[in-house]
C-alpha cells in the first residue's frame, strides 16, 4: 500500500496554545516540500488529510489551515463537512480576479475562514483583504517598521485576525506580541512534524465500501449499483463472475443493474466475498481463505436464524482480518466505514455477542482451548461450522477459475 505524508505545523495564541495547524505538501520523512505544481501539491494534502489519515487524526480538535492555489480554489469543491475547522488559505501569487473573488465569497458563505497567505498589501488586492478573516505576515522578509505599516493599512480596511509567520526567535515574538498580532508560527515554536498514513487503493477501498453497506439489511439496489459502477474495476469483475458457471444463469447479464436483480442482494454479497478473495494480488490467499472461513463461521454460529443478524455476524467475521489485508491500523479503516456500533465494537474490542462469537472462531482456529471454557458454543458447534465454511469457500475458490 502507499504511504502518504501531511506536514503538520502549529500556530499558536498569545497564550502560547495551540490555536490550529497549517498542513503542507510532504512526499516523504523529509521537511522539505519538492511542489511542481501547486494546485497538485493542495489537492493532495486535502485528499490525505480528510480522506485517507482524517482531520481529528492529524489537528484534533484544533483547525487546520490548508493552502489553496488559483486552480484548486476556482474547483470550488464541496467542503462544508468541515467548514467549521479548515481555514481556506489563499496563497500569496493568488490575484483578485473575479473568478478568485466569486470563489472566496463561496467558501465565506459555506462557513470557512479565510486567510491570506505571505499577505504584503497593496492597493489592487483591496478585494482580497474585504473577504478574509485572517491575514499572514512574513516576518522574516520584512522589516519590523514594514510590518507595523502593513498592520496599520491593513487594520484600516476592517477587522482582522493576524499571525505572525517565520517567528524565529524570542525577541521577535515578542516584537510581534507588542504590534498587537492575534497568533504565530514558525521555528521558535516548532519545525513541521511529519504525519503519515497508508493510501487504500481505489479499487480495494470501493470493494471494503461495497462489503460494508452489504451489512445494512435497508441497503437498497440503487445504492448498490451506485458504488459498483463508480469503479471500472467492479463493475467488470461483477459481470464476469455473474457470468461464470458458479451462478449458472442462462442467458448473458450486461449490465450491473440486472446482475442485481437478476440474483439478489445476499448473491452479491457473495460475489463481493469471491472478489475479496481472488482480487487482491499482493496477500497471500491463505490470508484472504481465513477472512472468509471467519465470516462463514460467524454467520452459522450466530445465535438466531434472523437474516439480519447473521448478516452483522458475517460482517465482523469478514472484516477481523482487515487490517491485515490492508496494511492499516483496524480502528482507522473502520473511521471510513460506514458500519454500525456493534460491529466497531466487536472488531475493536470483541463487544457484544458478535464479538464473542469471533473470540471463539479465533480461539479454535489456533486450537485455543483453554480460552473456549465457557463459551456458549460446544466443540462440535464450533467443528461443524468450520467445516462447513470451508466447503463454502472452496466452492467460492473453484468459480475464480471459471
Amino acid at each position: 500500500m502507499q504511504d502518504i505524508f501531511v506536514g503538520r505545523q502549529p500556530i499558536f495564541d498569545r497564550n502560547i496554545k495551540v490555536y490550529a495547524y497549517e498542513l503542507l505538501y510532504r512526499h516523504a520523512y523529509v521537511n522539505y516540500a519538492e511542489i511542481h505544481d501547486q494546485d497538485a501539491a493542495s489537492c493532495d494534502v486535502m485528499a490525505n488529510a480528510l480522506l485517507e489519515i482524517g482531520l481529528d487524526a492529524i489537528v484534533g480538535p484544533h483547525k487546520a489551515f490548508c493552502n489553496f492555489a488559483r486552480g484548486f480554489l476556482l474547483q470550488r469543491d464541496d467542503l462544508s463537512f468541515v467548514a467549521d475547522r479548515l481555514v481556506i488559505e489563499v496563497l500569496e501569487h493568488v490575484e483578485p480576479e473575479p473568478k478568485v473573488l466569486e470563489a472566496m465569497d463561496y467558501f465565506s458563505a459555506q462557513g470557512h475562514l479565510i486567510a491570506l497567505d505571505d499577505f504584503v498589501y497593496r492597493p489592487e488586492l483591496r478585494p482580497l483583504v474585504e473577504r478574509a478573516d485572517i491575514v499572514k505576515l512574513d516576518v522574516m522578509e520584512l522589516s519590523m517598521d514594514q510590518v507595523a505599516e502593513q498592520l496599520t493599512m491593513l487594520r484600516k480596511i476592517k477587522a482582522l485576525k493576524f499571525v505572525a509567520e517565520k517567528v524565529e526567535s524570542n525577541d521577535i515574538f515578542q516584537q510581534c506580541r507588542e504590534l498587537g498580532f492575534d497568533y504565530f508560527q514558525g521555528y521558535f515554536f516548532s519545525k513541521p512534524k511529519i504525519v503519515s498514513g497508508k493510501k487504500l487503493p481505489p479499487a480495494r477501498m470501493a470493494m471494503i465500501r461495497l462489503l460494508s453497506e452489504l451489512q445494512n439489511p435497508d441497503v437498497s439496489i440503487s445504492e448498490v449499483e451506485k458504488i459498483i459502477e463508480s469503479d471500472v474495476y467492479l463493475s467488470i469483475k461483477l459481470l464476469r463472475q455473474i457470468n461464470s458457471s458458479y451462478y449458472n444463469l442462462i442467458n448473458e447479464v450486461t449490465s450491473i443493474r440486472q446482475a442485481i436483480v437478476c440474483i439478489g442482494l445476499n448473491h452479491i454479497r457473495t460475489w463481493a466475498c469471491v472478489l475479496m478473495l481472488g482480487g487482491v494480488s499482493d496477500k497471500p490467499q491463505e490470508l484472504l481463505g481465513m477472512a472468509l472461513i471467519r465470516a462463514k463461521m460467524c454467520e452459522l454460529l450466530a445465535p438466531d436464524s434472523d437474516h439480519g443478524r447473521q448478516q452483522v455476524f458475517f460482517t465482523v467475521g469478514l472484516f477481523s482480518l482487515l487490517d491485515s489485508i490492508l496494511d492499516a491500523p483496524m480502528s482507522h479503516i473502520l473511521d471510513s466505514l460506514p458500519l454500525s456500533d456493534e460491529i466497531n465494537d466487536a472488531l475493536l474490542d470483541h463487544g457484544g455477542e458478535a464479538g464473542a462469537t469471533l473470540h471463539d472462531v479465533q480461539c479454535y482456529e489456533q486450537a485455543n482451548l483453554v480460552d473456549l471454557e465457557g463459551s456458549s458454543h460446544s466443540s462440535d458447534e464450533l467443528a461443524n461450522a468450520y467445516w462447513q465454511a470451508v466447503a463454502w469457500v472452496e466452492k467460492i475458490k473453484a468459480s475464480l477459475n471459471d
